[in-house]
């Protein structure tokens, strides 16, 4: 295994592709008409973090136990401080439940988000909880109180991936931490993203962002997805039926596989706006708006389940007992009369989400012979450019 921003083992059973690393803006494919930040990532946003460890070993036949292996754990952290101890407020939201994304109770419950995040497949879900946990308490006095929901998401990656082989291990999440970065974010077949299948293309991690400058101060906000959900007939870029026009002989599906559709994504979107936690929630509810964008419903079989967290409001006490807090905490809100720029920007960060995700992603074999082919980028602008002047390619800004 191998672990870092940037940093993946490539045996011979994944396929270096001409596009590896492109991203829509690489091709002049701008979505809306928001100007991203400077990486055009979640990390855009200041202080969050990311970073991933990625499992790839072995080929062939599927050994329980043994692989072969296509997976990992990617990480957010909120801020450098302590998130534990600082919690920031946040929010979330569920297209639809065919999935997992712990702590969420307390989320909806305190408005809070009090924990890294984690991402991973759908089962090793509980390894990446505990391990967060454990890293927090290596740092802490013994005799220090202590206690914690972490917030972790899945999505299933059997396809490709040895999934009840649970190859996630505690050290995978602790390399994810120790390299998690505020720089340029690494996606497609990396960390919780590496066997994921998007839209019957090689999916993975994705992330984009967007600058928003209501009258009073410039936002930003920063969207990663984890994308392993859709169906390839429904995938649509600015508007132009992708997936329609790719056939099956030119661009095969992953097979065997389950029913189509099935799958999942986790949305994260992070903004330094000073929102309120249900404010927060409004601005997760729009991940789903960027996601139908790209094709996707909400199928039957996906878990779609998003979380918003704002650093605007920092220096929240963590609600420990017995710790010692201010009565009062003076905090700021956002004028409703701003947030549609944000309900915005989050739409058009988690559609170019997704499609970073699938233009960076390399085709990919995993057990049993079973390959994930690449969205190919020659295709994709010979298809937006067939549905112009109605669907474009816009600059990159």
């Amino acid at each position: 295994w191998t672990s870092g921003i940037g940093s993946q083992l490539t045996p011979a059973t994944t396929t270096r592709q001409e596009n590896s690393g492109v991203r829509a803006r690489d091709l002049g494919i701008g979505i809306g008409v928001g100007m991203p930040g400077p990486h055009n990532s979640i990390t855009d946003v200041a202080d969050v973090r990311v970073g991933h460890t990625t499992l790839i070993t072995g080929e062939g036949p599927l050994r329980v136990g043994v692989g072969p292996v296509r997976t990992g754990v990617t990480v957010i952290v909120p801020h450098s401080g302590n998130i534990w101890k600082e919690p920031l407020f946040a929010g979330c939201h569920r297209l639809n439940g065919n999935g997992e994304l712990t702590g969420l109770e307390w989320v909806r419950e305190s408005g809070t988000l009090a924990s890294p995040i984690g991402l991973t497949n759908t089962h090793s879900v509980g390894v990446v909880r505990d391990a967060l946990i454990a890293d927090e308490v290596r740092i802490r006095p013994a005799d220090q109180f202590f206690w914690g929901l972490p917030v972790v998401g899945e999505t299933w990656d059997g396809i490709l991936n040895d999934v009840n082989g649970m190859h996630v291990r505690s050290e995978h999440v602790a390399s994810a931490l120790a390299v998690a970065s505020d720089g340029p974010v690494t996606e497609g077949n990396v960390g919780g993203g590496t066997g994921m299948i998007c839209h019957g293309f090689k999916g993975g991690i994705g992330t984009s962002s967007r600058r928003v400058e209501p009258e009073n101060g410039r936002y930003t906000v920063g969207v990663l997805v984890q994308a392993n959900h859709g169906r390839r007939e429904r995938l649509r870029v600015n508007g132009a039926p992708v997936g329609a026009e790719l056939s099956l002989a030119e661009v095969p599906l992953p097979l065997p596989a389950g029913p189509e559709g099935a799958g999942s994504i986790i949305v994260i979107l992070a903004t330094d706006a000073p929102l309120l936690p249900n404010q927060c929630c409004r601005l997760a509810q729009r991940a789903g708006l960027g996601i139908a964008r790209t094709g996707g419903v909400g199928e039957h079989w996906s878990g779609d389940l998003f979380l918003a967290f704002s650093t605007g409001n920092r220096g929240l006490h963590a609600q420990d007992i017995g710790s010692q807090v201010p009565l009062v905490t003076t905090i700021q809100m956002l004028s409703d009369t701003y947030i549609d720029l944000l309900f915005d920007a989050v739409v058009e960060a988690t559609e170019e989400a997704i499609l970073n995700a699938l233009l960076a992603a390399e085709t990919m074999t995993g057990r049993d012979g079973i390959t994930a082919h690449r969205l190919p980028a020659d295709r994709l602008l010979e298809i937006m450019k067939q549905y112009a002047p109605t669907v474009t390619a816009q600059g990159s800004g």
